[in-house]
């Protein structure tokens, strides 16, 4: 697959999964739920053993674009690259982080909090950002505030949201998208609840943007 630019990323559809996921069975039948009903690009954190296996499958399955986030370091970045992680995502700023990503040739959504992260952020050639945690770190009114100064920046929040929230994030003009962990919980994953999912995606991949 030809390398996609993070704005492209970004605008395939408004939520991406944020995904935690414990068996590597179950990789195949949740991509599938997820990219059939209108989310393709998925987030696999690394917060589970299985977590770059998963990734491995998950890759198989058509029109999905698998990407790696809790990425925390660039070790990070190189063992989610090998499993096929086709981008990466992590919770806060990092230059060796984005250095490893712009070496592999895979991009990156960098954390951001705080004015003075996003400063540092742009000195690091980026404009993409996660915001995170966003409901915790001031959520809407925090992105309305960060606008003025920051204009030219484009945020994914991430943390705390749910779907009502999510339709008023989406109406920001620098919210690009929002990432969300309410489409794939884990009770459903545990569950096999691959239908009840679907409809969640199918629900999410509607939402209007601004």
């Amino acid at each position: 697959m030809t390398t996609m630019t993070v704005d492209e990323l970004m605008a395939i559809q408004p939520v991406i999964p944020v995904i935690t996921i414990e068996r590597v069975d179950d990789a195949i039948p949740l991509a599938t739920a997820l990219a059939s009903n209108g989310l393709r690009v998925l987030e696999v954190t690394l917060r589970s053993s299985a977590a770059l296996a998963c990734i491995r499958e998950m890759a198989m399955v058509p029109n999905s674009i698998v990407g790696a986030g809790t990425i925390l370091s660039a070790t990070d970045v190189n063992r989610a690259h090998e499993a096929g992680a086709t981008f990466i995502v992590t919770p806060g700023l990092s230059g060796a982080t984005i250095a490893a990503s712009r070496e592999v040739g895979i991009p990156i959504l960098p954390g951001v909090a705080t004015a003075t992260e996003l400063m540092a952020g742009l000195d690091h050639g980026v404009t993409r950002f996660k915001f995170f945690p966003a409901e915790q770190a001031g959520g809407r009114a925090m992105l309305d505030a960060l606008r003025g100064p920051f204009g030219q920046v484009k945020f994914c929040p991430t943390g705390g949201i749910s779907l009502d929230l999510a339709r008023d994030y989406l109406k920001r003009p620098n919210v690009a998208c929002v990432g969300g962990g309410w489409v794939c919980p884990p009770k459903l994953i545990d569950a096999k609840k691959w239908d009840e999912i679907g409809a969640l995606a199918r629900e999410a991949a509607a939402l209007p943007r601004a």
